[in-house]
Parts: structure tokens; C-alpha cells; sequence
């Protein structure tokens, strides 16, 4: 009987032991699968309770009834419609007053924290940027919790890998197992949330990676299904697909990719407009509040996520201003909220829209496509999927999504098309997602969670030799000679009477000269090279090639900056395409599980 009890005893070993554990996920890929489940089960409970709170909320805020959604309830105080978004604004305010005293780094997102830092994540931010966004819902705001949810899950993931001191791409795997059991476990759609994390958190599909994505989005499905209440989309009566519903299909993925184009650049035009007036951040989102409350008094619909919303217009024969309106007013509702400085994000938004979009061109297809046969809530799906991936990015995400709601493959299929049509259209005429071009209005270069934060990692200070030798620019051959002989070393750097960088010679240069006559005598100035040209030691690898490439140099100077111009240490080109190479080699021996 004891034997029996011997394998388990010691596999609950391994488990409580961080070290056993970190060496079982370095050797085998069960180590990390089983990191994967732990990620998995507390991502699941994070939503679960990140939801109820949130609908705790709304009931106590908006006074509902149990089991009504805030943004498709009967009957709403119409007092409480406006001012509860006030509210929230002013608490959003002083959140805001608080962290700026107390943290005052920027916060950093799953996608941001792959692409640049390995999957090294504050878990304190998470669970910062998590009650933000419980606070901007659970006030109206017109903002999804999709935001919290994987902030949070990928948080936890990074803090265990952490913990386990896992290598980078075993931690960047488990940030996307996290984000992955978020999404998982916000739709209830596996597929959905394993694809997100491929595509948008770690940036790219291995066989190593699947396993233990896969087995974090399952579990924290199960997880909140049985303790939470995933807040699914049900789509019923839907009709057949026939090839000729796939040019419609086609049409309403561009329709979709410039919509959530203007959405983005909506956006960004309120951020701007309240950045260049004199109102202080504090008190931005309570101004916020104040539009979404008067927006929410005209229709209740675009308050919260829109759960309660998408499920009564897919239901709802609606007229075509009846749509506009709610489209309108949801789009201006989410550009405001997010742009005066609620916290949350637009993935339900945009799905939200999406189906009112959809089912908008539900109504001129009968006119302009005399053979479709596509229901007005087929094109609600495929519309869904399209603008969301617009919006988010991910093609396959969404496409899952639309095989998940529907459990249809001929609306996937049609959906596909709609959603790679949208993905090519944004791509080629805007070029970045919501998060992406975020990024790029800050500044980085950011299209997406491949690991470049090894590149920058890479710097030109970490690569030079700083023992370089320098001389005076007004020294003359003979004293040059004297001081260097030849074989001594192969470039001098020289500098000017202040120590400023002047240039570079090479030793055989000097040598190659015939000796100065006393009528004209020649100084090592004029042998210089690269005058102008420096190297900074913030430079990264890349960057330094690039430079290389352009001056056609084998070796540069690198100094301190560009002003007092200091030598700091000297860079060859062999060097820098040598360690870049070494470090390529490792990203995909990495990858592909070698070490």
C-alpha cells in the first residue's frame, strides 16, 4: 500500500518544490503544461470574480433585478443613468491622483511586456489596471472587462514563471497561457482564447507553445463555468450559407475594416483633444462621465461591455434608424470613455458594434446582391467577427470565435472571409490594432508581441571594447610613430584640445605616408576618418548594422553622446553581425525547444 502511495507523494513534491519544478518544465514539456494548469485555474477564478463583482456592481449602482444585464435592463432611474457615470469618473480621478504620487512608471500590457521585456509583468500593476477597469464598468462606463481579465491572468502567469525563474521563452509562453485562459474564460470559447494568445500575445504558433495554451484555456473554461457566469454569446435560428453569400461577405469585411479604423481614430482624436486642453487628467474622466451619461440617456444600450445589448439586437428586428442610432451612440460612448480615461477595452465593443453593423447590411443586400440568402444574423456574426478583428487584430481569433457562437462551419467559412478581407484592408491602408497603435503613438516601434526586447537588449555598450586608444588630431607623424608602432594596434581614435571625438585613423595609414617635410608638415587630422560618424552606446545591435551597412565602416567610435561627444569604446561591424547572429540562433533554438 505504501509503495502505491509513492509515485503521487513524490509528483506532490515536485509540485510544492519551486526548484524541482523549475528543473522538470527546463527538461520536459510536462513541467510546463502543469505551470500552464496552475495559470489556467487561477485565470478562471479571476474572471469569475472580476464578473460577479462587476455585476455586483451594476445591481447596486443601477439597482437591477438578479439576472438582468445593465446595458439591456427594462428600466433604469434615469438619474442614476447619468450620474453614475460622473461617479465613476471622479473615483477614475482620484485613482489617477493617487498613482501619480505613488507609481509613477508607465504601465505595461501583456502584448508590450512579450514584445519588449521578455514577459516580465508588474503583478501590482495588473491588479491596478484590474480595479481600474472594475471601476469604469462597474460605473457605465462604456469599456469591456476584457482589458482587466488578461492583464490580471497574464500577471499571475508572469509572477509564477518569475517565481520559477523560468527562461524568456518559457515565461512568454506562460504570459500567453494566461491572457489565453482570460479570453477562454470571458467567452467561453477555448479556441478562441488559445488563438488570441498565438496571435496576439506571444506572436507566433510552436508546437511547444500549443499544449500548454491550449490546456490553460480549457481549464479556466471549465473553472468559470462551474464557479463563475461567462457571459456567453448566444446565437439560435440562423439560416444556410450558399457561394453567393461570400461577395456580400467580402463587402461588409471592408465595410467593417474602415469602421473600426475610424473607431481607433476616434480614439485617438479624444485623447488628443484632452491633452491639448488646460483640464487637468484628474478631472478628465469625470468630464468622460458626464458625455457617456448624457449619450446613455438617449439610449442605456452603450452603457457597460454590451452583453446585455448584443444579445436583445440579435433577437430584435430593429429598423435601420433604430440601428444607426444605437451604432452611433456606442461608437462616441467607447471613443469618450477611453479617451477621457476610464480603463478597460474594445474587444465587446467591437463586437458589439460589429453586429449592428452586420445587421445594418443585412438590409441593403436584397438590393445590391439579388442572389444572397444570408439572414440578417448571420451577417451579425460575420459583421462581429470583422470589426473586431479590425479592431483587435488576431484573424483566427475571431474567426474561432464565429465557430464557438455559431458551432456552424459554413457561417466560419463565410465569417473567415469577412475577417481576413478586414485583417488585409486595416493592414494595408492603417497598419497597426488598438494596442499596436497605441504603442505607436508612444513612441515604439511595436506591430505585435514578437520578442524584439532582446534586440534593444542588445546594445551597442554591451558589445564595444572600451579599452580603445586615442591621440591628440594635432600630433604630428613622427610623434604618432613614436607612440604607436606598427603592430601595436590596428585604429587609434583621435579626439580635439577639449577631448571631443575628432575621428578615426588607421595604423597602416600613418606608416603608408612619406614622413613631413619642415616646410609643410602634416598633422594626424588629415588621415581621420568618420568625423561625424558615431555610434551611441543606447544603440542597439540592429540600429549599429544598420549604420555599418550605410557607411560601408569596419569600425566605429562610441561615445557618450552627441554633444559632449566623449569616446566611450569602439565597435566593428564583424562584432556586431557575430553577436547578433549568436543571439537569432538562440531565440530559435529557443523556439524550437533545443535548450
Amino acid at each position: 500500500m505504501f509503495r502505491r502511495l509513492l509515485p503521487p507523494l513524490r509528483f506532490a513534491r515536485v509540485l510544492l518544490d519551486p526548484g524541482r519544478l523549475r528543473v522538470l518544465i527546463r527538461r520536459t514539456e510536462f513541467g510546463l503544461i502543469i505551470a500552464a494548469a496552475m495559470v489556467g485555474i487561477m485565470a478562471g477564478f479571476a474572471v469569475a470574480l472580476m464578473s460577479w463583482i462587476s455585476q455586483q456592481l451594476h445591481r447596486s449602482i443601477f439597482r437591477l433585478d438578479a439576472g438582468e444585464r445593465l446595458s439591456s435592463a427594462a428600466e433604469i432611474d434615469r438619474i442614476l443613468i447619468l450620474t453614475a457615470p460622473i461617479a465613476g469618473g471622479i473615483l477614475m480621478g482620484a485613482v489617477f491622483l493617487i498613482l501619480r504620487k505613488w507609481r509613477k512608471k508607465p504601465m505595461v500590457d501583456p502584448i508590450e511586456a512579450n514584445a519588449l521585456h521578455g514577459g516580465r509583468l508588474s503583478l501590482t500593476d495588473s491588479i491596478i489596471v484590474a480595479i481600474q477597469n472594475l471601476i469604469s464598468n462597474g460605473f457605465g462606463a462604456s469599456v469591456g472587462l476584457e482589458a482587466g481579465y488578461t492583464q490580471l491572468s497574464s500577471g499571475l502567469a508572469s509572477k509564477i514563471g518569475l517565481l520559477l525563474q523560468l527562461r524568456r521563452s518559457d515565461l512568454r509562453i506562460l504570459v500567453g497561457c494566461g491572457a489565453a485562459a482570460a479570453i477562454a474564460a470571458a467567452f467561453n470559447a477555448p479556441l478562441t482564447g488559445a488563438f488570441y494568445a498565438f496571435e496576439l500575445i506571444i506572436g507566433t504558433y510552436t508546437i511547444l507553445s500549443l499544449a500548454p495554451v491550449v490546456v490553460s484555456a480549457l481549464i479556466a473554461t471549465i473553472i468559470t463555468r462551474l464557479f463563475g457566469d461567462a457571459p456567453m454569446i448566444d446565437v439560435s435560428q440562423f439560416g444556410a450559407v450558399v457561394p453567393a453569400d461570400y461577395v456580400p461577405a467580402i463587402v461588409l469585411g471592408i465595410f467593417c475594416a474602415f469602421a473600426g479604423i475610424l473607431l481607433m481614430q476616434g480614439v485617438t482624436f479624444v485623447e488628443e483633444l484632452a491633452r491639448r486642453s488646460s483640464i487637468s487628467p484628474v478631472f478628465r474622466p469625470a468630464l468622460g462621465g458626464i458625455v457617456v451619461g448624457l449619450l446613455a440617456l438617449a439610449d442605456a444600450q452603450v452603457l457597460g461591455a454590451g452583453h446585455g445589448a448584443l444579445h436583445l439586437n440579435l433577437d430584435l428586428n430593429l429598423t435601420i434608424p433604430a440601428l444607426l442610432t444605437i451604432l452611433a451612440l456606442k461608437f462616441l460612448a467607447s471613443a469618450v470613455s477611453i479617451g477621457s480615461g476610464f480603463r478597460g477595452g474594445l474587444f465587446f465593443a467591437s463586437l458589439f458594434m460589429g453586429a449592428l453593423l452586420g445587421k445594418l447590411f443585412a438590409f441593403s443586400t436584397p438590393y445590391i446582391f439579388a442572389h444572397a440568402t444570408v439572414t440578417p444574423v448571420i451577417y451579425a456574426v460575420v459583421g462581429m467577427s470583422a470589426l473586431a478583428v479590425a479592431v483587435i487584430g488576431g484573424p483566427l481569433t475571431m474567426t474561432f470565435l464565429a465557430l464557438e457562437v455559431t458551432g456552424d462551419f459554413p457561417i466560419t467559412v463565410l465569417a473567415l472571409a469577412a475577417v481576413i478581407t478586414s485583417s488585409v484592408t486595416v493592414r494595408t491602408t492603417f497598419g497597426y490594432s488598438f494596442a499596436t497603435w497605441r504603442f505607436h503613438l508612444r513612441g515604439e516601434s511595436i506591430r505585435s508581441a514578437h520578442d524584439i526586447g532582446w534586440i534593444r537588449n542588445l546594445t551597442v555598450e554591451r558589445m564595444m571594447r572600451a579599452d580603445v586608444r586615442t591621440a591628440s588630431a594635432s600630433m604630428s607623424l613622427s610623434e604618432f610613430r613614436k607612440d604607436f608602432p606598427l603592430g601595436s594596434t590596428q585604429r587609434v581614435i583621435l579626439t580635439d584640445e577639449a577631448g571631443k571625438y575628432a575621428g578615426i585613423i588607421l595604423l597602416p595609414d600613418i606608416y603608408a605616408a612619406p614622413l613631413e617635410d619642415s616646410a609643410e608638415p602634416r598633422t594626424l587630422a588629415s588621415f581621420a576618418k568618420y568625423h561625424n560618424d558615431v555610434l551611441l552606446g543606447t544603440m542597439n545591435a540592429k540600429q549599429a548594422a544598420a549604420i555599418f551597412d550605410k557607411l560601408e565602416a569596419e569600425a566605429l567610435a562610441v561615445v557618450n553622446n552627441q554633444i559632449e561627444r566623449k569616446v566611450v569604446g569602439l565597435l566593428t561591424e564583424s562584432h556586431t553581425l557575430r553577436r547578433y547572429s549568436e543571439e537569432l540562433d538562440r531565440r530559435r533554438r529557443e523556439m524550437s525547444g533545443e535548450i
